[in-house]
């Protein structure tokens, strides 16, 4: 859908950017800015000079869940990638191959499949998570306790382009909250990676405000590009309260990710008002859907194929896309979890980007 339509294997990012060189912290990536159509470069230290007091971050709070885990089907060995906690106890999961970094699935299962876990557990498959196939499974388990076993014998979820395994603090960002049921996301919501306590500290005493939500990301699939599937959420009232005031003057509601946007988005009403709720949406945010609450957003580097660029048109307009995705390939941006970010915000006029200068 964007002029660019392979992204070079030589643009994954490998490894997370303070494992680069010497003397690089998680904010030592680069910020591709896109205003409408015009395009800057800068580095994300540059973030709070280039929002205005009264801007608002909303944030995701979701914790990363050290969510792979070796199981067996028989004599077969298998990762279980756990993705979902389900209201009614069960865990929506996917097996994969264990070719040691997960990138080939695992035969699909049926009904009734058990898989051998550590410490004595079984999970046994019960039926596809959702009509459009069979890659997810709710399950039930037995025998143990999930979050403990992920937390004795749990890996975060990595895929090819990585080079190793990474710890799973590699995966947590500043905002992560525990929750208190064990819940989390499969997959990190990595738009909050390059946030440093010290650059947070800086955005507020510049009059940056943080709305915090919570979104539950399950796990995508690094070879299909679905639509995402139901998600938990909740929009705190003190956060609705907060972002509807700042829509009602004059700063800008700016989303850090795009589980931050289907949280947010999924609290708004036609009307645009943010109310408190929590609970599962299947909202996919496309431009004939359009956004009602948010004014811009901070994203890593998406593939051409992924349905998250959908919600970037919505958010930013299809020319502003394939504007910056052009630029990002030809400046030599880097994709991914550990990659560098892209913040879209409104046009401003003709004469916008003239404060920002340009890095290149």
């Amino acid at each position: 859908m964007t002029l660019v339509t392979r992204v070079p294997e030589e643009l994954s990012a490998r490894v997370p950017v303070e494992q680069r060189g010497p003397g690089l912290d998680r904010d030592g990536v680069r910020l591709l800015v896109s205003r409408g159509e015009e395009v800057a470069h800068h580095t994300f230290p540059e973030l709070p000079r280039l929002l205005r007091p009264g801007d608002l971050l909303v944030v995701n709070t979701s914790r990363t869940l050290a969510a792979a885990v070796n199981g067996r089907i028989g004599h077969a060995r298998v990762v279980v990638h756990f993705s979902t906690r389900g209201d009614d106890g069960r865990w929506a999961v996917e097996l994969r191959d264990p070719d040691g970094r997960g990138t080939t699935r695992a035969r699909a299962g049926r009904a009734g499949t058990e898989v051998g876990l550590p410490g004595g557990g079984l999970l046994t498959l019960e039926e596809p998570l959702s009509a459009w196939g069979e890659r997810l499974w709710w399950t039930r388990v037995a025998g143990v306790d999930v979050p403990g076993l992920l937390g004795a014998h749990g890996r975060p979820i990595r895929y090819s382009y990585t080079e190793r395994d990474q710890p799973l603090s590699a995966y947590q960002t500043v905002f992560a909250l525990p929750a208190a049921d064990g819940a989390g996301s499969a997959e990190m919501p990595s738009a909050a990676r390059p946030f440093t306590a010290r650059l947070v500290a800086e955005l507020v005493s510049r009059g940056v405000q943080f709305a915090p939500v919570t979104l539950h990301t399950g796990v995508a699939s690094a070879e299909v590009h679905e639509p995402p599937y139901p998600e938990r959420f909740s929009v705190p009232a003190a956060s609705a309260r907060l972002i509807n005031a700042v829509k009602a003057g004059d700063g800008r509601v700016i989303a850090v990710g795009t589980t931050a946007v289907r949280a947010v988005e999924s609290a708004g009403g036609t009307d645009g008002v943010v109310r408190p709720r929590r609970g599962w949406t299947d909202l996919v945010v496309t431009p004939q859907r359009g956004v009602r609450v948010v004014d811009g957003l901070l994203t890593g580097l998406h593939e051409p194929e992924a349905s998250h660029l959908l919600m970037l048109e919505a958010v930013a307009g299809r020319a502003a896309i394939d504007r910056g995705y052009g630029e990002a390939v030809r400046g030599r941006y880097l994709w991914h979890e550990f990659g560098d970010l892209h913040l879209l915000l409104p046009a401003e006029g003709p004469h916008s980007m003239s404060c920002f200068g340009n890095d290149e």
